[in-house]
């Protein structure tokens, strides 16, 4: 694993793709940032009267370039907005998240093609609060943030925290945060909407999965090519449970539906090929649980999970 993490750190530059810098994005979709734009940046007769609307407009753009300026990781592509999605698309998206299934509202096979990482794809998932955002992070280091189906760039921006290969990502429950994990031994905690950067969670081990819990998005599982298991706690930055088997590298961890219990499944480690290869953890006990307990908890989760 120590090859691994050294065959996929930050030291092969030829290999990054070229980034643009955010003062040579220019937007092409609305006619109404140019419009601000040019309030933000035309010159003002001392005296003149300016109104509420253009000083608030002013502003806005004002702190919006400090935030993406301070942001060097962060590479603007696009937008993550729905303004540029289709309707009847948008349509489906929005009925599809409120439970309503209208599959026939669309006529046409919905299916796109999406190309940006200049490595293998390690992992990829679907925003539960902006339903035509998926995230995606690859070797090559990068998280990428696709709005998939708008009209113009597929591509919103590109996050480069990591500074070593990216194993997994998850989109937080609350909107426009998002998680990553990998061979840096950091698990990092993303505004997308600000492209900043609001914590880092390091370990001494490389971090090869992450889930959040289902009823609370401020604790967050980690597992690792050490075999141990870490939950989070996103208020303090520090560690609240810590579960250890020696087990081998973890695969993955998902929580059972009671929210009580979660299971991992990780590399076999030792001789007891059935015993640790997949575990029913209690959450708060940090034990694994015993055969009759594990058995009450195959049957809770039923034949659908």
């Amino acid at each position: 694993m120590d090859l691994l993490c050294a065959a996929y750190s930050n030291d092969d530059e030829e290999e990054e793709p070229k980034r643009m810098k955010l003062s040579d994005h220019t937007p092409t979709t609305s006619s109404k940032s140019s419009t601000l734009s040019s309030l933000h940046t035309q010159t003002l007769v001392p005296g003149s009267y300016v109104s509420k609307r253009q000083r608030a407009s002013m502003a806005s753009i004002s702190a919006a370039s400090l935030t993406l300026s301070s942001s060097p990781s962060f590479t603007l592509y696009g937008s993550i907005l729905e303004a540029d999605i289709p309707h009847n698309i948008l349509a489906l998206l929005r009925s599809e998240a409120k439970g309503h299934k209208s599959l026939n509202s669309v006529s046409e096979k919905l299916s796109v093609s999406l190309s940006g990482h200049t490595r293998a794809v390690n992992a990829i998932h679907w925003s539960s609060t902006h339903a035509h955002l998926l995230a995606s992070a690859g070797m090559d280091n990068m998280v990428c943030i696709w709005n998939v189906w708008s009209r113009d760039k597929k591509k919103a921006c590109v996050l480069n925290f990591h500074n070593a290969a990216v194993k997994d990502v998850k989109w937080s429950q609350q909107g426009n945060f998002l998680l990553s994990c990998g061979y840096d031994c950091t698990s990092r905690l993303i505004d997308v909407e600000k492209g900043m950067e609001t914590q880092v969670f390091r370990e001494d081990q490389m971090v090869g999965v992450i889930k959040f819990h289902p009823d609370n998005s401020n604790l967050f599982l980690s597992g690792g090519s050490k075999g141990h298991i870490k939950l989070w706690d996103i208020r303090t930055g520090k560690v609240v449970h810590n579960y250890n088997r020696n087990l081998g590298s973890i695969l993955d961890v998902e929580f059972t539906t009671n929210r009580k219990q979660f299971i991992s499944s990780s590399d076999v480690s030792g001789s007891n090929i059935s015993e640790n290869s997949i575990i029913v953890w209690d959450v708060s006990r940090q034990v694994p649980l015993s055969n009759q307990e594990v058995y009450q908890s195959d049957r809770a989760l039923g034949p659908s999970d």
